[in-house]
């Protein structure tokens, strides 16, 4: 595995890879990584030439600053995994890397009520700030596709609209949620999780297939009512539990009104807070339309 910290030194070995035709895979994250991040990783393998893991904790999207402080880093461990699963490249940059000093990284691109809403209307200026890194990032690595988790449904669905918007040349690839066995969704937050929480977690993902499992014989909005109050008695905060049309990501009424429906939620365990979300549609093409 190479590892560059400087953006010319990654470019001058990936423009080798490029005149050799060989395609790229890009997986980028945030580190702290876990199976998830490692099933991009081989879903790039299997897919593209060269796959290049890109590990920063982007400050631009952390609207609150002890939310930045508090995610963890854990390099070596993060090398160590992505040896393990012959990673082409890493780059680890800094961040005057990827905001250098007089280059203008701002977008202006209009996302509309796909930032609004969910995460967005919770997290002020998150999408803005994601957007901005992942732009700079393709920016960099140019890869031919990028592997992203189905986990941040809304982050894939912004990065969709980017993509469309900038006319982009890379394919996006959206990748299965990967759970650990009780049904809990990876995630570099579920480590900091108090053991009360831990066993309790699962919850999350038993309402959202018990949700899949009635969208014949119930209506979203009795069953995203159902789930509040789930949680809420077993002892968590949600801030939201919506049922979706997987494209504009507004709420849907019916089950018959879109060809491809997601439910998502976000509820705090504690101090940790906990996102997830199922596909409870999903037609033919639906997404491509």
């Amino acid at each position: 595995m190479f590892l560059f910290k400087k953006v010319a030194d990654l470019q001058r070995y990936l423009q080798k890879v490029s005149k050799e035709k060989k395609t790229i895979g890009f997986v980028p994250t945030m580190g702290a990584l876990h199976n998830g991040h490692l099933s991009l990783v081989n879903r790039a393998n299997a897919e593209t030439d060269c796959t290049v893991v890109s590990i920063f904790v982007n400050p631009t999207q952390f609207n609150d600053k002890k939310d930045l402080e508090k995610y963890p880093r854990t390099l070596g461990a993060d090398i160590e995994l992505l040896s393990s699963v012959q990673t082409t490249v890493l780059f680890i940059p800094s961040i005057d890397e990827i905001y250098p000093p007089g280059l203008n990284t701002s977008l202006d691109l209009e996302f509309g009520a796909l930032a609004n809403v969910l995460e967005g209307a919770f997290r002020p200026g998150h999408f803005d700030g994601m957007a901005q890194v992942v732009h700079r990032l393709l920016d960099i690595v140019k890869p031919d596709r990028l592997f992203m988790g189905q986990k941040d449904f809304q982050q894939l669905t912004i990065v969709r609209s980017m993509l469309k918007q900038l006319n982009h040349k890379t394919e996006l690839v959206v990748c299965p949620i990967i759970r650990e066995k009780d049904g809990l969704a990876m995630s570099s937050r579920n480590r900091r999780l108090t053991p009360f929480y831990r066993e309790k977690a699962v919850l999350l993902s038993q309402i959202l297939s018990k949700v899949k499992s009635n969208i014949h014989n119930r209506t979203p909005e009795s069953m995203s009512t159902m789930a509040m109050k789930t949680l809420t008695e077993a002892g968590f905060k949600p801030e939201y539990f919506e049922i979706v049309d997987g494209i504009t990501l507004q709420p849907v009424k019916d089950f018959s009104d879109a060809d491809f429906i997601v439910a998502l939620t976000a509820a705090w365990a504690g101090e940790i807070r906990l996102i997830d979300n199922m596909i409870l549609k999903e037609e033919k093409n639906a997404i491509l339309a």
